[in-house]
């Protein structure tokens, strides 16, 4: 899709995926309308899919949405060729049945298409009903198995058993039996079923269509399960496929002679020509076709009204960043130019994340208002539902949440209307349970914020392996045009969210999206140093405090945190400082990918330029003039940090790693960082060791201070323990 830029709209990446974004597309096309941000009432959003797909839990995981919202701008039309790559898809029983069940009883109405024109005669003479039973009873490993036999087995099999049966099709050859087209094979009936799914109120339209897997393309093909793995034609093929479709008067044999396969060109003023023509402008062009016509959004700087708060810390109150966040998605909803744009998508969390104070402002969205009187009504912070809701509360699915995202961050090409999805997770089931439909947004060039919340493998008290997230950038760094973050202070979400907005929503918007991370443990937020640019903070990294004051011939070293690491690195620092003489600079390494693709960007540029001077990376040019070694700590994997190892200057055992390798544990945060051997006191181990390394201080020293601060050193590899 990316190298046809104008060509994919909604490009699925895998089955299941394709099923799920349009039921969610067409929810928030309805969205959008009962917003009043644009009109979306003539639109209609079609889903073709297979039913093999369907065993997808995403395909059939959201009908009941659908149905629930009376989403009669969606169709699904399932290609029910009863088969899928290995075999049948039911061979024991039968798939049309199974899925009519499943969607009437998610409220939906169902058109089947199972048999085609010729059968009708047939059935008309059915006054016993034997062929509708034998219908009926007929699983799908047999019709599969009909599909590649002759028509004397058909004959033989299918209608001899039953000499009223073999008696309706006396008058028909062996050839006619075989070619007795199965519904979705018919146009005439296909295309009725789609009018009738068009003018259908008050309920989402499934069409279930029999086919068969390869038609047309001959008895090598045609219904076999190698049909996926043939790539080519052969000529007699081909010739099969040409008699099929009719087309022994376009295409003459002679074409055949050569290597390339024929192909039709109908001569302008042709009637073939002009309805083709006629069609292609009535559907106002090329069908698929991509065509962005939304305008920039005039975004907030990060030293406007809506974030300037946050560059002044959070004064002397202890807060998180996630309760940061929370504050500043309201200034953005409240703002004048942008609010209004801006789409909150929170599965069932909204509480959790110190939200709950939204419900009342901007209201949940549903589509037939509140019917009912909340338990918590006479509360400041009740649950209010409206038509014109502003929040997408999705319930326990992150699938449906990505789904929404998707819609939302893929409007401005859609719609014409770019709108600002901000989705708020936890972080742990944001691209562990949903990576494909991640890297389907990615692929779709969409827009927005996904907010990864109680991020960290050590900052969520109790929860143990199910919550504590220490991956997620790590997944989140696969996918080629995401933005990561993972800051440490409020005024640094401020500048990266200001950044965000103006690189997907500015004048000249980026194919970006954007992964924050924000954690739920409190602590001052410090006003954003003097010294700090909001380009030093996006770019990754910046020098957040020199070392303290100390003669210059004492040890030096560099402290580099991310995320709540910050408090165990500001900690380790005083006690270098005033137990061992050590200076410590303290870096905030706010995204290790970006500074990763910078260098890797710099390194290619100085391979391809041999003749011209070398270019420097970022990491190059503000660790160069650095003395002593490196201790990178956050509460993510090490391979985070580790993403830059070979990009510092210096030698290659200067850059030093903590992080929270292993399985996730129930235990108080500061057992947790003992564990995981990131809290303070290993942060000065660390950084002595390093030191003892480059020859600085003795092994005694680190000797001592291991003991010193009780350090297990028997203790079992977090990584499997």
């Amino acid at each position: 899709p990316r190298l046809m830029p104008d060509f994919w709209e909604f490009p699925t990446v895998s089955m299941g995926l394709g099923p799920i974004n349009a039921i969610y597309q067409a929810r928030f096309n309805r969205y959008l309308l009962n917003r009043r941000v644009a009109d979306t009432s003539q639109s209609r959003v079609w889903a073709f899919l297979g039913d093999g797909e369907t065993d997808e839990p995403e395909s059939l995981g959201a009908l009941s949405l659908a149905g629930r919202e009376q989403l009669d701008n969606l169709i699904f039309v399932v290609n029910c060729n009863l088969q899928r790559l290995d075999g049948p898809v039911r061979g024991n029983g039968k798939i049309i049945q199974e899925l009519e069940t499943v969607f009437r009883g998610a409220g939906w109405n169902v058109i089947k298409v199972i048999w085609g024109g010729k059968w009708d005669e047939l059935i008309a003479k059915d006054k016993d009903g034997v062929l509708l039973n034998k219908m009926n009873t007929t699983v799908d490993g047999e019709f599969q198995k009909y599909s590649v036999e002759t028509g004397a087995y058909i004959r033989e099999h299918f209608f001899g058993p039953d000499p009223r049966l073999r008696k309706l099709v006396e008058h028909l050859s062996d050839d006619e039996l075989r070619a007795l087209p199965r519904g979705g094979h018919d146009y005439r009936k296909l295309h009725a079923a789609y009018k009738a799914a068009v003018e259908h109120k008050g309920q989402p339209t499934v069409i279930l269509a029999k086919t068969v897997k390869g038609w047309t393309l001959g008895p090598d093909v045609e219904g076999r399960n190698s049909t996926h793995q043939i790539k080519k034609l052969d000529k007699a093929s081909m010739m099969v496929v040409r008699e099929r479709l009719h087309l022994q008067d376009l295409i003459p044999e002679s074409a055949f002679e050569g290597d390339a396969p024929p192909y039709i060109r109908f001569a302008e003023g042709s009637p073939e020509f002009e309805y083709m023509m006629g069609r292609r402008r009535a559907l106002d062009g090329s069908v698929p076709k991509r065509v962005v016509r939304s305008s920039a959004i005039e975004t907030p700087s990060v030293e406007s009204a809506v974030f300037n708060e946050f560059n002044g810390g959070s004064r002397g109150v202890a807060v998180s960043t996630t309760m940061v966040f929370a504050r500043m998605i309201r200034s953005m909803l409240r703002d004048e130019k942008i609010g209004k744009y801006v789409v909150p998508i929170i599965p069932d969390e909204a509480r959790t994340f110190g939200m709950d104070g939204l419900f009342k402002e901007v209201k949940i969205y549903a589509p037939f208002g509140q019917k009912y009187e909340p338990v918590d009504a006479d509360l400041m912070l009740s649950y209010q539902e409206s038509q014109s809701g502003q929040i997408l509360e999705e319930g326990i699915t992150e699938s449906g949440a990505m789904a929404s995202f998707t819609a939302a961050g893929t409007a401005y090409a859609t719609h014409g209307t770019a709108m600002i999805p901000m989705y708020i997770f936890y972080s742990m089931f944001g691209f562990q349970r949903t990576g494909d439909l991640c890297w389907a947004f990615g692929d779709s060039r969409g827009k927005g914020f996904m907010l990864g919340a109680t991020a960290g493998r050590t900052t969520l008290n109790g929860e143990g392996l199910q919550h504590e997230d220490g991956h997620s950038l790590v997944l989140a760094s696969t996918i080629p045009n995401i933005a990561t973050y993972d800051p440490s202070f409020a005024y640094e979400l401020a500048a990266i969210l200001a950044d965000g907005l103006k690189r997907m929503y500015g004048p000249e918007p980026e194919d970006v999206f954007y992964y924050v991370t924000l954690y739920n443990e409190n602590y001052v937020m410090p006003a954003r140093p003097a010294h700090v640019d909001p380009q030093h903070i996006t770019a990754g990294l910046y020098k957040f405090a020199d070392s303290p004051e100390l003669p210059e011939d004492r040890p030096r070293v560099n402290l580099m945190f991310s995320g709540t690491a910050y408090s165990a690195a500001l900690e380790a620092s005083s006690i270098l400082a005033a137990d061992y003489g050590i200076g410590a600079e303290l870096w905030s390494a706010t995204s290790y990918k970006t500074l990763r693709e910078d260098a890797l960007a710099t390194e290619r540029w100085n391979r391809l330029h041999p003749t011209e001077a070398p270019l420097h990376s970022h990491v190059h040019e503000l660790l160069a003039d650095t003395r002593g070694p490196i201790i990178a700590v956050s509460d993510f994997m090490k391979i985070v940090p580790e993403q830059i190892a070979r990009f510092v200057p210096g030698s290659s055992d200067r850059f030093h790693v903590l992080g929270t390798d292993g399985y996730g544990r129930s235990d108080t945060r500061a057992a947790l960082r003992r564990h995981f051997e990131t809290d303070a006191a290993s942060i000065v181990v660390t950084a002595l060791h390093a030191l003892h390394q480059e020859g600085v201080i003795t092994a005694d020293s680190v000797a001592q201070a291991i003991v010193r601060f009780g350090i297990d050193t028997e203790s079992p590899d977090p990584r499997v323990a």
